[in-house]
């Protein structure tokens, strides 16, 4: 029953889901639930995460049938050098080698999930230990970037940053998958075993707007109890 839930749903609920893998207990969310653990002005991250090694194993899994899917669609027919923005073990990264026209890099925080990429032989020259708010890739570096279930994990001031930075080394076009909330509300910053940003459409192209010329929203597969994936597609 676990395997089968990882597969439908994306970090937010994943990270739910992985607090109770021990006792193997059904999980639901309900409104009244999330109004309890909203935060007015958060303050950091959280990123313990990150380093666990079973988090590691769901992150495996949980895109098979909806976002993992969506990304090879969006870069088919794309061409250059892509980064994967917040990698993690390198799974999309492996998916989009097929793609021969794509020279793909990626990078992430975690040095555990760093080296869960290279265990699937992906060249460490594409890959680097990184924050996403300061990269240190060169200017205008890659062609296309995207990142998936990671944005809505930052503070606001990161996630400024984090979008700021992704304009400053994207040539043509940014994508971000990002939950956004099924009441159409700013619900704002939900702590459960990971924190982050279950806001609207609206709240969400006003961060990107301000460093793109052209947003375009775009609905994904994914969805939970309280949110709706939604594909911000972002050119200069």
């Amino acid at each position: 029953m676990i395997k089968k839930l990882i597969k439908q749903i994306c970090p937010p609920v994943i990270l739910n889901l992985f607090s109770s893998i021990g006792a193997r207990n059904k999980i639901t969310i309900s409104k009244t639930q999330v109004n309890k653990t909203v935060l007015a002005n958060p303050e950091k991250q959280d990123l313990d995460l990150y380093w666990n090694d079973e988090y590691s194993k769901i992150l495996e899994e949980w895109g098979k049938d909806s976002t993992w899917n969506e990304i090879q669609l969006i870069l088919s027919n794309c061409k250059g050098k892509i980064l994967d923005i917040a990698c993690g073990t390198g799974v999309t990264m492996k998916l989009l080698d097929k793609f021969p026209l794509l020279e793909l890099y990626g990078f992430d925080i975690s040095d555990l999930l760093i080296d869960k990429a290279l265990e699937k032989n992906i060249s460490k020259d594409r890959l680097r230990v990184a924050d996403a708010t300061k990269t240190n890739y060169l200017e205008n570096e890659f062609d296309y970037s995207y990142s998936i279930g990671s944005l809505e994990h930052f503070t606001e001031h990161g996630i400024d940053k984090f979008i700021s930075e992704s304009a400053r080394y994207t040539i043509i076009g940014s994508f971000h998958m990002i939950p956004v909330s099924r009441s159409g509300d700013d619900i704002g910053w939900i702590k459960n075993m990971q924190s982050y940003f279950n806001n609207s459409e609206t709240w969400w192209y006003k961060k990107f707007a301000k460093y793109y010329s052209t947003v375009y929203i775009i609905p994904s597969k994914w969805e939970d109890p309280i949110s709706l994936g939604r594909w911000f597609m972002c050119f200069k």
